[in-house]
């Protein structure tokens, strides 16, 4: 299996070519070969020792040709030195100042990527919470159907979806008129959410925009999480005579922090590589990190900065999601 997989990733990231190129397509092939003659010949015993191995392989190399590959091809671009903007094939030469430049240069991107996902992600996690525990616990006949409407967003696209917020946060829109009816823009404006009225090109609306379309992100997890709660464990805090509130923190809070945790992690991730709602809600003052890869990558043609400002945001992503299931713990994910 190692084999096949250092040999899909060699033949994908082009670290091979020509003669060395069939070679290891041999190698590869041979491999196959002696492990399905060894499944063959070695009888019951050997074939459910195998048998694992051989499930995994079509993942392992999927992973392999179109992950791993291509993360090595962008880990070399990464360390990649343009002679000037047109130059589209990069000389390899270990120029680690691009991760130097990406930090330094973009850091207030990065810092609004990560202010904003994390505030999108407990706002989802406050309005997705109660819902999915009404859904679970008090949804009856109507769960499926409950479900359904939650669902129903990923019927229209995401593009279309951000676009219409356009039309609800504009300046003239029935979000901001209920606003000022209520007499809401002054207390807004205090807690910098409005901006001299606006709503549009706002933080605010980036964040409510990365909120409503990662929320059902957030309720999924913590429904399967709270559905599988048995009911009568309420009921027993209930008989050792501690109070509503108390069943919920005692209970049914702590066996549903695995949902919280998925339900974190599918939000938080995406949000923080998004840039379509910083785009479309957002101003020049709002722009994410994925905002200034995109605009590296298609605009400036600086593949390697590009490349690597996308190697510091995977890595802050993943300490961070380890930091996270260091004190959430994940056992019980499964």
């Amino acid at each position: 299996m190692l084999v096949l997989a250092i040999g899909v990733v060699s033949i994908g990231a082009g670290w091979v070519s020509g003669a060395t190129r069939l070679v290891a397509l041999s190698v590869m092939l041979v491999s196959v070969v002696a492990l399905v003659w060894t499944a063959f010949v070695g009888g019951l015993e050997t074939r459910r020792a195998l048998a694992p191995y051989g499930l995994l392989k079509p993942g392992i190399l999927w992973l392999s040709l179109f992950f791993l590959a291509p993360l090595w091809s962008m880990f070399q671009m990464s360390l990649s030195s343009k002679q000037s903007r047109f130059d589209f094939f990069p000389d390899f030469t270990w120029e680690w100042s691009n991760y130097s430049t990406a930090l330094t240069d973009f850091a207030p991107q990065f810092t609004r990527s990560f202010s904003y996902a994390a505030i999108a992600t407990v706002l989802t996690l406050l309005i997705g919470y109660p819902l999915a525990y009404v859904i679970a616990f008090r949804g009856g006949k109507y769960r499926t159907i409950l479900l359904g409407l939650v669902a129903v967003p990923f019927f229209t696209s995401y593009l279309i979806r951000t676009l219409a917020w356009q039309n609800l946060l504009a300046d003239s829109g029935p979000v901001v008129s209920l606003l000022n009816t209520l007499r809401l823009d002054t207390p807004l404006e205090w807690l910098n959410i409005m901006d001299n009225g606006r709503l549009m090109n706002t933080p605010a609306a980036v964040i409510g925009g990365l909120t409503y379309n990662f929320l059902p992100f957030m309720i999924l997890p913590l429904y399967v999480s709270l559905e599988k709660i048995d009911v009568r464990l309420v009921d027993a805090a209930m008989d050792l005579y501690t109070t509503a509130t108390g069943a919920f923190r005692r209970v049914v809070l702590p066996l549903s922090l695995p949902g919280v945790f998925a339900g974190s992690l599918l939000v938080f991730i995406p949000a923080a590589g998004d840039f379509v709602n910083a785009q479309f809600l957002g101003s020049p003052s709002t722009t994410m990190v994925g905002n200034s890869i995109q605009n590296q990558f298609l605009r400036e043609l600086n593949y390697p900065l590009a490349s690597a400002m996308s190697f510091v945001l995977m890595a802050v992503i993943t300490c961070s999601v380890l930091v996270y299931a260091k004190f959430m713990g994940t056992d019980d994910l499964v």
